[in-house]
């Protein structure tokens, strides 16, 4: 993943160094009914104010991407609105151990509630791959809110989506990971989001990197290859 992610640092971010966010976007996508996405989660460090997405897995657990790790972080569930945030919860950050800024290898982190969340209408958990090699549907939807324009900051206040098609993983470049091309899509910011196929989250949004042709192609944390260590952080927080 070096290349494409050192591309992409060129491209989109203002800057490649820990902690760098971007504004959550979603290029051509259209406004999701309010709370139809439960598990979507808000993620903004309460003093640089720096956001991410996230989505519930437990009811103390969040799931991102590890370059989203800040010091203050903080998440709100059942946001819709991201002009009228519910109290926030606190975090423990855990990011992959073998996670590099370098690189970009490895981004995923998950985030300890200090607070566990309350499971409702408007906060709920989604499904995350049970095996590494079980099947995947190729149309999948991802999620966020704000940029909707690859070019120029124009954030939504409300959560948007967009369908997307996986492409073959011969064209992904990345054995570890799942991707999507085209005109539309996650756009600077929907880091740490979920790319959802199926009904189930099988990727995090990583990146993206604009493709010769004008088309955009976004590079997702494939979950299912992470799974042995998934399970070891949240069982032993459970066991302690």
């Amino acid at each position: 993943m070096s290349l494409l992610w050192h591309i992409t640092c060129l491209l989109l971010l203002n800057s490649c160094t820990p902690g760098f966010s971007m504004q959550h976007g979603i290029v051509g996508g259209k406004v999701s009914a309010p709370h139809s996405r439960p598990y979507m989660v808000y993620i903004r460090d309460k003093l640089r104010k720096a956001t991410c997405g996230g989505f519930l897995v437990r009811e103390d657990y969040v799931m991102t991407a590890a370059h989203c790790k800040l010091s203050h972080l903080m998440v709100y569930l059942g946001v819709n609105d991201t002009n009228f945030l519910p109290d926030g919860i606190e975090v423990d950050p855990i990011p992959h151990p073998k996670f590099s800024m370098k690189t970009g290898d490895h981004d995923i982190m998950l985030l300890k509630l200090k607070t566990p969340a309350t499971l409702n209408k408007t906060v709920s958990i989604i499904t995350f791959p049970k095996t590494e090699n079980e099947e995947i549907s190729k149309d999948c939807t991802v999620m966020g809110w704000g940029w909707q324009d690859y070019h120029h900051e124009s954030p939504s206040s409300v959560l948007k989506e967009e369908s997307v098609t996986l492409i073959d993983s011969a064209n992904c470049g990345m054995a570890d990971a799942l991707c999507t091309e085209g005109s539309t899509g996650p756009a600077r910011g929907d880091s740490g989001g979920p790319l959802v196929c199926g009904g189930v989250a099988q990727g995090i949004v990583s990146f993206y990197q604009k493709q010769k042709n004008g088309d955009h192609l976004a590079v997702y944390t494939h979950i299912s290859h992470y799974l042995p260590w998934i399970h070891h952080t949240m069982n032993s927080s459970t066991q302690q």
